[in-house]
């Protein structure tokens, strides 16, 4: 049984021998490995919301590894995959990478080289899990803004002055001043480029647009 946080590794192989074999090797370097022998068994267990990889046969009956990471791809589901395949084309090889693929191992792979790219996906879905429960807090804080504070917030962030705020809002520079630091307040912006990754990071702002 692995817990919510640990980190696992989702082995998908008809082959049960590779299969056996590829998890004994996980586990033995303390990783969580689940094993499924097809692609839609797969498909029907897998937790988007885990620190996870896959290691994913390309070829298997029924549903291909590329079958596999088209349908991951519909349901919006971003984990890192692994190809592993016996029969590494250019074509499958090329197709795997323009979809998003982590990386491509031929069979019959070297122990260490495997355990590499297993661990350097890993840490790219913990980045993007950390980045998403971030990006959440954010919105949080967003929505707790009242109106006026939100018509600071987008100027401010987008590199106007107070004193242009205030033109624009037909308020005193005196009253900007105190709705910037209650937004700072509000926000839990330390200081101004913090407010700006903030709002960058909810989607507020376009960094190629501001001043």
């Amino acid at each position: 049984m692995t817990s919510a946080t640990q980190q696992l590794v989702y082995v998908v192989d008809d082959d049960p021998a590779m299969l056996d074999s590829t998890v004994w090797l996980l586990e033995s370097v303390g990783l969580a490995a689940v094993p499924f022998t097809s692609g839609r068994e797969f498909l029907e267990h897998c937790d988007p919301s885990r620190n996870a990889c896959v290691l994913l046969d390309v070829r298997m009956p029924g549903m291909g590894g590329l079958n596999v990471q088209e349908e991951l791809r519909q349901r919006e589901i971003d984990l890192p995959l692994i190809f592993v395949s016996g029969h590494a084309d250019v074509p499958i090889v090329v197709r795997a990478f323009k979809a998003g693929a982590a990386d491509f191992i031929e069979k019959p792979y070297n122990e260490q080289l495997l355990l590499d790219s297993v661990q350097q996906a890993l840490n790219r879905a913990g980045s993007r899990q950390r980045q998403g429960a971030g990006q959440a807090r954010v919105l949080e804080r967003l929505e707790s803004l009242t109106p006026r504070e939100k018509d600071v917030l987008l100027p401010l962030v987008q590199g106007y002055t107070n004193r242009e705020i205030a033109e624009q809002l037909g308020v005193s520079i005196k009253t900007i001043d105190l709705y910037r630091s209650r937004v700072m307040k509000r926000m839990q912006a330390e200081h101004l480029p913090e407010l700006v990754g903030m709002a960058i990071a909810a989607g507020l702002v376009d960094p190629l647009q501001l001043r």
